[in-house]
């Protein structure tokens, strides 16, 4: 073939292959539309007209040897009915439930995805759902979530009564970003929720640090779902500061590709994990020590210190006869915090109460078990509303209010989803009736939660 291929003309080859995601596009349609310009041959860009750049005098300024920030104007960004901090699991049943309820949904997550931990973090089982016997009393949005993978194909395995099913983690970030899009839930990714907007002791809204700047957005309500209640501490809201196990999950590949016949006479290898949807790929978990999720040099150490062993334990494995072909697949981007932060609710879940059995009139939410080894158990409206006086604020997930006790019980995927859509009912019921979030008619939002398919017991 002669001449010179134009970029144009690259671009539609590769795209036909399969392959334009190696030159920056992600699907063949992406690369056509990336050749869709007005100059056909290459990329297309222009610069942002050049602004002078004035010190503002809002920079932080060393003075005596301390850092001082100034006193300065935040831009809004905008203006919304209920505002979903974090983007995690909880907080996507939230947005989703509060927008199909009626009410205007901001929703915003620090990384580029949403999902948290069960996607991010590669928490890819299901537990927590079912119960003693079989049942599953973990219902509502998550639900749809895992009905959604079923009707995909090859996104979901172990999918059946009993059971604890594990997800396909690029599977499932698509689904709940179809949801949130179907539920016309504005999203904002890359927005890390850094203070709480307070008028008195209610809260107004959030404030966020991202590629734009520091910048608020305003709500009636917001919902805290980030997991480690960052805007319940900026508000003030009391709360337990826990250290538990942090860990880092990682996924394997080539495990159908293992040389039994080398490899027979010989124990298995430590570290090859649990099955995940895609054949000859395994997720591996880990503990991790107990440490201190908001300390940020904690935290570093961790992130490294996981990442050099999960690299050593595989490269083991490889040195293990017939095993040579196994692969380190991906570490995940999300180291594996499970316990740092748990309100100071109007209720306290506690183990001593769980194993009573006791029974709430407020309850919105119930809860399984890890191991399907016992029975439901209930979570109270009051159990996402903070003790103190401020207002206008509801937990969800795992951060909720409970004793550290009962820590593996609320922070697993299914009790997060519970919590998450009873949280983003509640502040779409407050809005409709105009009513401070710890007066919602709890009546009102029973209704409303059944009617999303919600199961209170």
């Amino acid at each position: 073939m002669g001449g010179v291929l134009s970029r144009r003309d690259l671009i539609r080859i590769l795209g036909a292959s399969g392959v334009a995601a190696g030159l920056g596009g992600i699907s063949a349609a992406s690369a056509a539309d990336a050749a869709s310009t007005d100059d056909p041959d290459a990329f297309q860009g222009s610069v942002i007209k050049p602004q002078v750049i004035q010190p503002t005098g809002s920079c932080p300024a060393l003075v005596g040897g301390k850092v001082i920030q100034p006193r300065r104007e935040l831009p809004v960004l905008g203006q919304t009915d209920v505002l979903v901090v974090g983007g995690g699991t909880a907080g996507v049943a939230a947005a989703v439930a509060a927008r199909r309820a009626g009410a205007q949904v901001t929703l915003v997550e620090r990384y580029g995805h949403l999902g948290g931990q069960w996607t991010g973090g590669l928490v890819l089982v299901v537990v927590g759902h079912i119960v003693k016997g079989g049942k599953q009393v973990c219902q509502g949005i998550g639900e749809e979530m895992l009905g959604r993978l079923d009707k995909l194909g090859g996104a979901i395995i172990d999918r059946q009564p009993g059971a604890n099913p594990t997800v396909d983690a690029e599977a499932l970030k698509y689904v709940m970003v179809e949801m949130v899009q179907e539920a016309g839930v504005k999203t904002l990714l890359h927005c890390w929720g850094v203070d709480a907007v307070l008028d008195g002791n209610t809260v107004r809204g959030a404030v966020f640090e991202s590629k734009s700047g520091r910048q608020a957005i305003l709500a009636k309500i917001v919902v805290d779902a980030t997991g480690d209640g960052d805007l319940l501490a900026a508000a003030g809201a009391a709360h337990q500061r826990c250290k538990y196990n942090i860990g880092l999950v990682s996924r394997i590949g080539n495990l159908d590709k293992i040389d039994k016949a080398r490899a027979e006479g010989l124990k298995e290898p430590r570290g090859l994990g649990a099955r995940t949807p895609v054949p000859g790929v395994r997720w591996v978990n880990m503990s991790g020590p107990e440490a201190d999720g908001l300390d940020v040099s904690e935290l570093s150490r961790l992130e490294i210190n996981h990442r050099r062993f999960i690299w050593q334990s595989v490269q083991k494995i490889r040195g293990t006869r017939g095993y040579e072909a196994v692969r380190l697949l991906e570490t995940a981007p999300q180291l594996g915090v499970r316990v740092t932060r748990l309100l100071e609710g109007v209720t306290r879940l506690t183990l001593r109460d769980f194993k009573a059995g006791i029974r709430f009139e407020d309850v919105v939410a119930v809860g399984g078990a890890v191991a399907a080894n016992h029975a439901e158990w209930q979570i109270p409206y009051r159990a996402l509303v903070p003790k103190n006086s401020v207002e206008n604020v509801l937990a969800a997930g795992r951060c909720i209010s409970a004793e550290l006790k009962m820590a593996d019980m609320i922070r697993v995927i299914p009790i997060c989803w519970v919590t998450g859509q009873a949280a983003g009912a509640a502040a779409a019921v407050a809005v409709a009736d105009a009513c401070p979030a710890r007066q919602v008619n709890v009546a009102k939002l029973q209704q409303l939660l059944k009617q999303q398919g919600a199961y209170l017991g």
